[in-house]
């Protein structure tokens, strides 16, 4: 099983690795595409990043780190991301069984793994980075085309399901197809559901411990009966709502 988390705009400061080798990445299939990513990036000047990354100059620190993208220190991903979903997460606890279990979908570099090593850096999935003689900046989705979901597409025969957690821009960068989703539902005094928008993150930062921590994983072959189980063990409310799709109800 893998976990896909999506990224987070907020990110810690710092790090003790060495600076950022794309060659310590899983997924070097990614690489090309990385490499042409920051390059398009790093080539804009203050004021075209500031409108690419939709910031205002309070935010410049955020170019800074683009700018040492290259010779900033780095931290493994699950480390680097904050905010509501890897508070629920609480990846520091987690042990290395448990980490080798998660991924992150990126708008920089595609998809890491938990542990891989990766600067601070600011760009987001519905950023579009300017490029010469292009007549409208190309965005991500066509940047990465079919790069990443033909890396989650290695995944499924040897590690088992992937349960993905990604929304919005940063699903439409690698769609895995029969990837199994999950929505958040509240219930209401009337007994009616509405979609949970607010503390979506947190849920599924709660569901994504309880599956990279379960004792029992499902492998290749399994699917999303056996993705429901877990999170049932955990005490979890969950339905099956299709082939490849839960609703968590909380």
């Amino acid at each position: 099983m893998l976990i896909v988390l999506p990224p987070s705009e907020t990110k810690a400061d710092g790090g003790d690795g060495a600076p950022l080798d794309l060659g310590a990445l899983s997924f070097p299939e990614l690489n090309e595409v990385r490499r042409t990513v920051a390059a398009s990036l790093l080539a804009l000047d203050d004021d075209t990043m500031r409108d690419a990354l939709k910031i205002s100059p309070k935010l410049d620190a955020e170019i800074a780190a683009n700018r040492e993208l290259w010779t900033s220190p780095t931290m493994p991903a699950i480390r680097r991301y904050t905010g509501v979903l890897y508070d629920a997460l609480d990846a520091g606890t987690l042990d290395g069984t448990s980490l080798s279990r998660i991924a992150v979908g990126s708008a920089l570099f595609g998809l890491v793994r938990a542990d891989d090593p990766i600067p601070r850096y600011r760009l987001s999935g519905g950023s579009r980075i300017p490029e010469r003689g292009a007549a409208k900046p190309p965005t991500m989705k066509a940047r990465w085309g079919t790069s990443v979901t033909g890396a989650l597409r290695t995944v499924a025969p040897t590690e088992g399901p992937v349960v993905d957690l990604r929304s919005g821009a940063y699903l439409t960068l690698g769609p895995l197809p029969g990837a199994i989703t999950v929505r958040v539902e509240s219930v209401q005094e009337d007994g009616s559901r509405k979609v949970v928008s607010h503390f979506n993150k947190h849920y599924k930062g709660v569901l994504a411990r309880v599956l990279a921590t379960a004792d029992h994983v499902p492998g290749p072959g399994d699917g999303v009966g056996e993705i429901a189980a877990v999170a049932r063990a955990a005490d979890l409310t969950v339905e099956i709502t299709g082939p490849d799709s839960l609703t968590l109800v909380v």
